[in-house]
This record gives structure tokens, C-alpha cells and sequence, in this order.
């Protein structure tokens, strides 16, 4: 399945090949946009079996998905998918064009999530794995996935 980026202002669609998309300035991002509003590492976009995840990294003027600033979302046929100041329409198409073995990201085997998920648990401690490479921590985000409501916000703050 073809994964697209449609441009609301009337572009070339963006295809989006990899399953995982950096999205950013940096001149080594995947889908880079070269404008001062997009954060150098703005978000990412994950394919998995025919769906799309967005995360945000964290960026300056966020993503948003049909207007709702977002964390992290599900992207589904015809949301809307906004980046700092660039809106695009999210499009899936079937097709049988053949597929090359780099468009895939490296695939984990069981064993190495469990190993990670387990680690997990313990993020201030740093152990060597099995092959003597040291692992980096893995942490839980506690934030919510959406941004409350600019009303709700406002509410609070008059309180």
C-alpha cells in the first residue's frame, strides 16, 4: 500500500517509502522542509500494517492532525496532518508496484523487544548486553497524546 502526503496548497504529493519518516529542517531528515517554522527535528511518521502513527518531537510550532495539536496520533485516510505552517491530506493507495528491501527499517526479532521491554523497567541502570554494546535507557512518557483544549487551558488559568 502507497502512503501519501498531499499537499493542501496544491504540490506534488509527498510519498512517504520508509517505515519510519523523519520529518524536519535537517538537511539528514527523510522529509525535510526548509523553512525557519519546522523545527530541525520536528516529528515522525511510523508505517505499520496499513496504518500511520505521528510523534511529535517535541517541536516549536507542533503537528497537528485535523486541527488538534497532538503528541502522538493514529493517521487515517483524509486526516488532515498539519506541520508548523504546512497542511497536507493523508492519502493511502493499493497498488502492486514492487517494493525494494532498503524502503523497509530493520526488523527486531522477538527475543531483542522482550530483552528491551524488560530493561525498560529499570532506566537508571546501564548493562552491558550480550554482545558488550552498552544499551541506552528506555523511558515511559507520561504526557497525554493531546493538548487540551486552548478553552480548557484558559479556564484553568482564570481559577
Amino acid at each position: 500500500m502507497r502512503t501519501l502526503l498531499v499537499p493542501l496548497d496544491g504540490g506534488e504529493p509527498i510519498e512517504l517509502v520508509k517505515d519510519l519518516t523523519l520529518v524536519g529542517r535537517k538537511e539528514n531528515c527523510d522529509l525535510r522542509i526548509d523553512h525557519k517554522s519546522v523545527s530541525k527535528l520536528h516529528c515522525v511518521i511510523v508505517k505499520t500494517e496499513g496504518m500511520l502513527l505521528l510523534r511529535d518531537l517535541g517541536s516549536t510550532n507542533s503537528s497537528r492532525v485535523n486541527g488538534q495539536r497532538v503528541r502522538r496520533a493514529a493517521l487515517l485516510p483524509n486526516d488532515r496532518l498539519s506541520i508548523a505552517h504546512f497542511h497536507f491530506r493523508v492519502e493511502f493507495r493499493d497498488d502492486d508496484r514492487p517494493v525494494s528491501p532498503d524502503e523497509y527499517t530493520q526488523q527486531l526479532e522477538a527475543k531483542e523487544v522482550v530483552r528491551l521491554l524488560n530493561r525498560s523497567h529499570s532506566p537508571l541502570e546501564s548493562e552491558d548486553d550480550d554482545n558488550g554494546d552498552e544499551h541506552q535507557p528506555v523511558y515511559h512518557n507520561p504526557l497525554p497524546d493531546v493538548y487540551p483544549e486552548e478553552d480548557q487551558r484558559n479556564k484553568r488559568r482564570d481559577k
